[in-house]
């Protein structure tokens, strides 16, 4: 590979890098400023039945200090040297459960995303090319009926069918003991994410009108003029950048979505976690799933600039 390739990734990188650091300060200081100003106090789960006394002494006895900055600062400082704190309800380090409920959130959203292509791209492909065909047509509308459905509906809906239509889709946690058919409680919330998330049409759309576009350009008409590749020549710029654009927007929306599948299905990931974190007001979880998901969002954004700057070198230094 070229250097004269590289330099241009690596520029926007170490730009996009520190932008980053910035950004998850700025959730950080976001999402611990409305959790410290909304009612209640998280350590009343520790200190309930003592005295006001007997809770002075506990909190002085932990170190909590008094004032919010003081009490940011200090967590701040535990996270830049690798401690997320523990969890107020358990006990336990949070980063470590982070890293096992993440792993599956993970599965769960980056299965979705592939399904979600799987499904869009032959779609949005034929229609560009073939233009508006009869099959072409009753694809999108399906996938833009779909799509448009409640993804907790359709999650209900597909967990009704599986038990009781089937009797074999087991609606247990992903660690309990293995099953009969236990392969459908992995794929089902993938395939439930995967169409209902909203993804499915958006994706449809974007890709099906930019290749469109880049196919009515002059150079891809004088390319198959010449009788070259088309689609060498399409490919980049209405293939490779549509979809990573498309799909890095959408990251958030799947994350919210997954916290619903997550608890439809029982999935044991990060969505579970951040609602039993908020009932119980438990902050170093909510406060680590924020800042653990901020980054996610912001790779999804990372990779989708390094691609676009991959295909034009030029934007880097924009």
């Amino acid at each position: 590979m070229k250097l004269s390739a590289i330099l241009p990734v690596a520029r926007v990188l170490r730009r996009e890098l520190a932008v980053t650091a910035l950004l998850l300060l700025g959730v950080s200081a976001v999402v611990f400023a409305v959790l410290y100003l909304a009612p209640g106090d998280p350590l009343n789960v520790l200190l309930e039945g003592q005295s006001p006394r007997s809770q002075l002494a506990v909190r002085e006895a932990l170190g909590v200090p008094h004032t919010w900055y003081g009490r940011y600062g200090a967590w701040l400082a535990k996270v830049l040297q690798g401690n997320f704190g523990n969890s107020i309800r358990t006990g336990l380090p949070v980063l470590p459960e982070l890293a096992r409920v993440g792993v599956n959130t993970l599965y769960l959203t980056l299965g979705s995303l592939l399904l979600t292509l799987l499904i869009a791209v032959p779609i949005a492909v034929h229609a560009a090319v073939n233009g508006d065909t009869a099959g072409n047509t009753a694809a999108t509308v399906a996938a833009y009926v779909l799509s448009a459905v409640p993804v907790f509906w359709f999650g209900y809906i597909v967990v009704y069918v599986f038990i009781h239509k089937f009797g074999m889709f087991p609606l247990l946690s992903g660690t309990a003991a293995k099953q009969p058919h236990a392969w459908l409680y992995f794929l089902v919330p993938i395939f439930v994410l995967g169409v209902a998330s909203g993804t499915l049409a958006e994706l449809i759309r974007h890709l099906r009108e930019e290749l469109s576009r880049v196919l009515a350009e002059d150079y891809i008409r004088t390319a198959r003029a010449k009788g070259a590749p088309v689609w060498r020549h399409a490919f980049k710029e209405g293939f490779l950048i549509p979809v990573t654009e498309i799909m890095s927007a959408k990251i958030p929306y799947l994350l919210g979505g997954a916290v619903i599948v997550e608890q439809v299905f029982n999935w044991p990931g990060m969505g579970r976690m951040a609602w039993q974190a908020a009932q119980d007001r438990d902050f170093p979880v909510i406060m680590g799933i924020a800042l653990v998901a901020a980054a996610f969002v912001r790779a999804g954004n990372l990779l989708q600039r390094m691609v676009f700057t991959m295909v034009n070198p030029r934007a880097s230094k924009e």
